[in-house]
């Protein structure tokens, strides 16, 4: 390990030379299933060979121009997001927290305009993850990453993720938004009750606050639909989506309706590298797979089968896994043991997961990965559970 890199990451000694599909391949040639895809960003696998043409097109063309001109695959891109979502104005940034800022920025501006300048505050949800930087952190409210930062930025406040009781005696004439994500991948895959979303919408309907939606993690179709409130049949506000919408290529984007965009005039945000050529031809070739007819029903389809496989595999070995849970390719296995140690022991198998809170390993494959690539997957998965059921 470089002494050089600030030492910010556990990093695992393993470093991969190229990718296929889904999987990765060491300069040694041991190739790994992947299994993280880069914490839920590499949706369409690795190498996809739309977006490295794509890509290279771009390239050879223009890079960057910033938002003084018009940039056409931007305004494409937006229009399609708005086309198969609730949108009616869409910004781009470059990352998950940007947008999530951005969307905060939006419920705040929206009231100020609407002549409440009081209603700054936002409710957001325990075991939440909307980012690191010192507002995202402070909306999540983890004492775990707010630690030796100085105090936490006012105007959050913070409630059990699934209680509206607790929800509703929060908000105060100061409330201006709720913000959840539907599914919390962070805080141990822990998906909403799709009532408790269809609450959300109401009360925020009632109070006049604005709905925001952290889909960064839990959207563009790793749940099996192009959005996972999509299943609720309610929608937010505001929506802040990144990872998968560029498959491996930075950008992130914040999709609202027109009222709640209403206020943000010329000079209200901005992002210097947000929108730019490369990240908006990429994006627009994502939104060409996803939107295939029959997409993302084999994605639904898929997962169902892998829950299956991975509740007969926890029913076999309670001893290593007490259950699964999730929606979608975003699924969660709780360990009884330390998950630290199961991770470790599937790498060693070929099979690379990610970790979160509650002791649950994430499993964030590729949205394209096929039958084949979930019995490898199971296999992988048993073979490690039966290292502690031989020890026991």
């Amino acid at each position: 390990m470089s002494d050089v890199l600030m030492p910010t990451y556990a990093r695992a000694e393993l470093a991969f030379e190229r990718g296929e599909g889904p999987y990765l391949y060491t300069a040694g040639g041991r190739r790994y299933l992947d299994f993280a895809a880069g914490i839920a960003v590499n949706a369409l696998g690795h190498s996809h060979p739309h977006l490295v043409e794509t890509l290279q097109a771009q390239a050879g063309k223009l890079w960057h121009v910033s938002n003084l001109y018009t940039i056409p695959e931007g305004e494409r891109l937006a229009e399609r997001l708005a086309a198969n979502s609730f949108a009616e104005r869409v910004f781009f940034c470059n990352s998950g927290a940007e947008a999530v800022e951005g969307a905060l920025k939006i419920a705040r501006r929206y009231h100020y305009a609407a002549g409440h300048p009081e209603k700054t505050r936002v409710i957001s949800c325990s075991g939440a993850f909307h980012g690191r930087t010192l507002t995202t952190l402070s909306a999540a409210a983890n004492p775990k990453y707010l630690e030796g930062f100085g105090p936490a930025s006012e105007g959050f406040d913070n409630v059990a993720f699934g209680n509206m009781n607790e929800l509703r005696a929060a908000i105060t004439p100061e409330t201006a938004a709720i913000l959840v994500e539907p599914i919390q991948g962070e805080g141990g895959i822990r998906a909403a009750d799709l009532e408790y979303l269809r609450a959300l919408r109401a009360v925020c309907d009632e109070f006049d606050l604005l709905l925001i939606f952290d889909e960064i993690q839990c959207g563009m179709g790793r749940s099996g639909r192009l959005f996972a409130h999509q299943w609720a049949g309610i929608a937010p506000d505001v929506m802040a989506l990144a990872k998968g919408l560029g498959s491996g290529f930075p950008i992130g984007a914040i999709l609202a309706t027109a009222e709640a965009a209403s206020a943000m005039k010329p000079g209200t945000h901005g992002s210097t590298f947000g929108g730019n050529p490369l990240a908006m031809a990429v994006a627009n070739a994502v939104l060409d797979v996803m939107l295939e007819d029959g997409f993302l029903p084999e994605v639904e389809r898929v997962a169902r089968l892998l829950r299956d496989k991975l509740n007969e595999l926890a029913g076999r070995y309670p001893q290593v896994l007490a259950g699964v849970r999730g929606s979608g390719l975003m699924m969660g296995l709780v360990c009884v043991v330390p998950n630290t140690e199961v991770i470790a022991k599937l790498r060693d198998e070929g099979l690379l997961t990610v970790g979160a809170a509650e002791n649950v390993i994430r499993l964030l494959p590729p949205l394209i990965i096929e039958e084949s690539h979930v019995d490898e997957a199971v296999e992988a998965i048993e073979r490690a559970c039966a290292t502690w059921a031989k020890a026991a």
